[in-house]
């Protein structure tokens, strides 16, 4: 079932992408922002229970659904309850038209209209930074953003679907990565909410992420150059084994043989794009320098590696109809 699930969640995603301001989007941010200003009290312990009242309930409450479907209606309503989950949790639609439409503007040889199209994008202070760093910076933003909206989806709902929470798994890791990114921008902001309560939000997003970072990584390593995404992985786990972004962007750079990394960009104030785990920002990776023809080499490594792991669901799917 996870495989129908998955596969007509993307299908649905490309043919009526979900608006960043939709309905579903709206809730959870105002149930996010509620459970923080009504708990949080600048305690750890207190903290925790915040984070699970906002992430664990609303997957609880998934989970819940999917059954009543199931032993209520039948399992093809509980197909159509995971499609929709899947449908508002994944897809490549919530950032793909960013990317297209910066690399039609290189393309073009508008540098000026691309480098405010990634600034709207990611809410960065882009300023005059050369073609190449306009490359590398969409490179570095759409891989992350690919991973976390999709393999990372695709990870937890696929895993935890062999014991039937693969609903639970979905929801969890896509709340857990907003709130984590919400909670920390406000508290270093505004200071409407505490430092212990972003803290924990940051330590519950880096574990939940672990694992499917490095499954990610394995996956463009399998479907790009292998030898050369391992030692960019080793290479950058030596330096820093917990962080998790990192390992994504050094196996993307080996894999298609580009130089990432290096200085980031400055962020708004109010910006609320991707944030990259802190690490060493002046370190970059081997390779030749990030140049437009980078642009559809990521876009194959990410299709490749989507089919790998949509192989990989269905094989699991048909051995646990067959057992």
């Amino acid at each position: 079932m996870s495989f129908f699930a998955i596969l007509l969640a993307l299908v649905l995603e490309q043919a009526r992408p979900l608006g960043p301001r939709n309905p579903v989007y709206l809730l959870i941010e105002q149930w996010t922002d509620w459970v923080a200003r009504t708990l949080d009290a600048g305690v750890r312990h207190i903290a925790w229970a915040t984070w699970g009242m906002a992430v664990v309930m609303p997957a609880a409450l998934a989970l819940v659904l999917h059954a009543l479907a199931a032993w209520g209606v039948g399992w093809f309503m509980a197909v159509l309850w995971n499609v929709a989950l899947l449908y508002v949790t994944l897809g490549f639609r919530q950032f793909s038209h960013h990317f297209t439409a910066i690399r039609e503007a290189l393309d073009e040889g508008s540098e000026n209209q691309a480098r405010e199209l990634l600034a709207q994008w990611q809410q960065v202070q882009v300023g005059e930074i050369a073609r190449s760093e306009i490359v590398r910076h969409v490179i570095e933003y759409s891989v992350i953003a690919a991973h976390r909206h999709v393999f990372g989806v695709f990870f937890w709902y696929a895993v935890l679907s062999v014991v039937g929470l693969g609903p639970v798994g979905a929801v969890v890791y896509r709340l857990a990565e907003y709130v984590s990114r919400r909670w920390t921008r406000q508290a270093q902001t505004d200071g409407s909410l505490s430092a212990a309560l972003a803290h924990v939000a940051q330590q519950a997003w880096q574990v939940l992420d672990w694992l499917p970072a490095r499954a990610t990584a394995l996956g463009f390593a399998i479907v790009g150059s292998f030898e050369d995404a391992m030692d960019g992985w080793r290479h950058h786990a030596q330096k820093f084994p917990q962080d998790n972004d990192g390992v994504i962007l050094a196996a993307t750079a080996g894999a298609i043989n580009v130089q990432l990394g290096g200085a980031r960009l400055g962020r708004l104030a109010e910006g609320d794009g991707l944030d990259f785990e802190d690490t060493d920002a002046g370190a970059s990776t081997p390779g030749r320098p990030a140049e437009l023809a980078h642009l559809a080499s990521v876009v194959g490594l990410v299709w490749r590696s989507v089919i790998m792991w949509l192989v990989l669901v269905a094989l699991l799917t048909m051995a646990n109809l067959l057992g």
